[in-house]
């Protein structure tokens, strides 16, 4: 009856399930559940052949033979194992084997706040045009955590710009979903970006969050119409001025963005004879001359003109023309378009070889333009000036001596401008010439003949000596590499010239009774055909390494 008794209660406790929990994260080896104990087994697990089955591929829990608690096998993750799973239970089976009975046991694994919120975009890009209403809504994305309950996604808060707020929605299933709100008008030409920051908690303890930055981007409307920088203009200019001369820019700007700050200029009131005169650029604004003015004929010209934006907002100013005669004044220096010049040129250029320079431009006139120029800095160089078209003066560089890059490679002038004004003006320029490598000097070695003592007992593969020759030259035609000219057999069994380095190595030992005297040419050439030969003696020196022989 006893045994009956006890078995009833095995059985309950076998088919009615086990249940445990355990927090995810455990260190291996955690404490989950006493099996023995529960299932009411007074001897060690392992005595009565009791076993755990974990039928999946990674085994998470563990039964402990000797105490018969069951134990965490692995680290484990729920986010991992039960990915998108509200409840997340593992499921496994003790087996008695000498009784053929089985007991099943579930352990649930319960979440820990071990998760941030995170959003999908760490950077949303949003578009709105600056005439929104306030009060619209954009909805914005979601933050998601793997975690939990209160372990997930409590609550939103944005910050950075008075002109937006956060309103929060309850989703599908009681999620939130946050909306950003427009609170306040926005204006363009006041901010045409703004960036907030929209953060996410969850209800952890200490709480986590995730953060996203938004870019609101504030689109044109044609809200601004065109200003004139003066409502009136006025021009004096001699009755002389060259045809196509600009007389006048007249600038107008729109605050819009986009075609709608886009300005065209257009005549909007003009006499008949004011339109024969002048042309205005729609673009540019630029009020040029089209006809010889007369100031016998016609004194003075009014127009109007207006600037239209790309929306067909206008501006309008009146331009008066006084024609009066205007002296020139030597206001302008000299100028070069480039302020460095640089010119390459090969060490073999022959000497009156000519190389065009930079001309300088003055906008003065007459004595107040460019009249003369000169050249300092160096003697392989001087300045010829020839006649251009138009009279103009076209300065040339000529090569007065030959050039030696071994020497100089490099050689830096300063060409002045000066104009015919009182006092004159001037303008400089430096010119750099780079003198280009030619192959026209050969390696030279260090020593013409070289003399080296070594015991007949040095290691193989030592370095008797480093044969050392140099080239002036640079690059390819500067580059040494080294070779035996002339050696007899035997030594060139004894000896080996490294190429690259010089080096002279030993090959096999020395015998000083074999041979105590060595001759070899050897020879350094460039990248080119030049090259230079030196004499290497090696004299083997004896060792006490024979016995006497009676």
């Amino acid at each position: 009856q006893r045994e009956r008794a006890l078995l009833w209660c095995v059985l309950g406790a076998a088919w009615g399930q086990l249940r445990y929990s355990v927090p995810e994260e455990m260190p291996k080896g955690s404490f989950v559940g006493d099996v023995a104990k529960d299932l009411a087994m007074d001897l060690s697990l392992r005595e009565r052949g009791v076993r755990l089955v974990d039928r999946r591929r990674t085994p998470y829990l563990a039964l402990h033979g000797k105490t018969g608690h069951l134990v965490t096998a692995e680290r484990i993750d729920r986010e991992q194992l039960c990915e998108a799973v509200q409840r997340c239970v593992l499921h496994c089976e003790v087996i008695v084997e000498g009784e053929m009975k089985f007991y099943e046991i579930e352990v649930e694994v319960t979440d820990i706040n071990d998760n941030d919120p995170r959003f999908k975009e760490a950077e949303m890009e949003l578009r709105m045009s600056e005439i929104t209403v306030p009060g619209w809504r954009i909805p914005l994305r979601d933050a998601l955590d793997p975690d939990l309950g209160r372990n997930s996604v409590q609550s939103y808060e944005l910050s950075g710009d008075e002109h937006f707020s956060l309103s929060v929605q309850a989703g599908p299933g009681g999620a939130e979903r946050p909306e950003l709100v427009l609170a306040k008008a926005l204006d363009r030409e006041e901010a045409s970006l703004h960036e907030l920051v929209l953060r996410a908690m969850d209800g952890g303890e200490p709480s986590r969050t995730g953060t996203a930055r938004i870019r609101v981007t504030v689109l044109d409307a044609n809200d601004n119409a065109p200003v004139f920088s003066q409502a009136e203009y006025t021009v004096r200019v001699s009755e002389d001025v060259p045809i196509g001369s600009i007389l006048v820019t007249l600038t107008a700007t729109d605050a819009d963005d986009g075609m709608n700050g886009h300005v065209k200029y257009i005549f909007h009131k003009t006499s008949n004879r004011g339109s024969d005169l002048f042309h205005l650029d729609s673009e540019t604004g630029e009020i040029s001359l089209i006809k010889d003015l007369d100031f016998e004929e016609i004194s003075s010209h009014e127009l109007q003109v207006q600037a239209e934006d790309g929306g067909g907002l206008l501006d309008t100013a009146k331009v008066h023309g006084i024609v009066l005669e205007i002296t020139d004044i030597n206001d302008n220096a000299p100028s070069f378009r480039e302020g460095d010049t640089e010119l390459r040129i090969s060490e073999t250029t022959a000497p009156g070889s000519r190389f065009p320079l930079p001309e300088a431009h003055d906008s003065d006139l007459g004595r107040n333009s460019v009249q003369s120029y000169e050249l300092s800095g160096d003697e392989h160089f001087s300045l010829s000036v020839q006649a251009g078209p138009g009279g103009a003066e076209r300065p040339e560089l000529v090569l007065s001596k030959a050039l030696d890059r071994e020497e100089a490679s490099l050689h830096e002038l300063v060409l002045r401008a000066m104009d015919g004004g009182e006092p004159s003006r001037t303008g400089t320029a430096r010119i750099r010439v780079v003198v280009l490598d030619t192959n026209d000097n050969a390696p030279v070695f260090s020593q013409e003949e070289y003399t080296v003592r070594v015991s007949e007992d040095v290691p193989v593969g030592f370095t008797v000596v480093t044969l050392t020759a140099t080239d002036a030259d640079e690059g390819a035609n500067g580059f040494v590499q080294y070779s035996v000219k002339k050696v007899t057999e035997k030594a060139s069994k004894i000896f080996q010239l490294k190429a690259e380095t010089g080096e002279i190595i030993l090959l096999r030992n020395l015998d000083f009774e074999e041979g105590d005297y060595y001759e070899l040419e050897v020879q350094a050439h460039d990248g080119g055909t030049l090259f230079d030969t030196a004499k290497l003696v090696i004299t083997v020196t004896d060792v006490n390494d024979n016995a006497p022989e009676l």
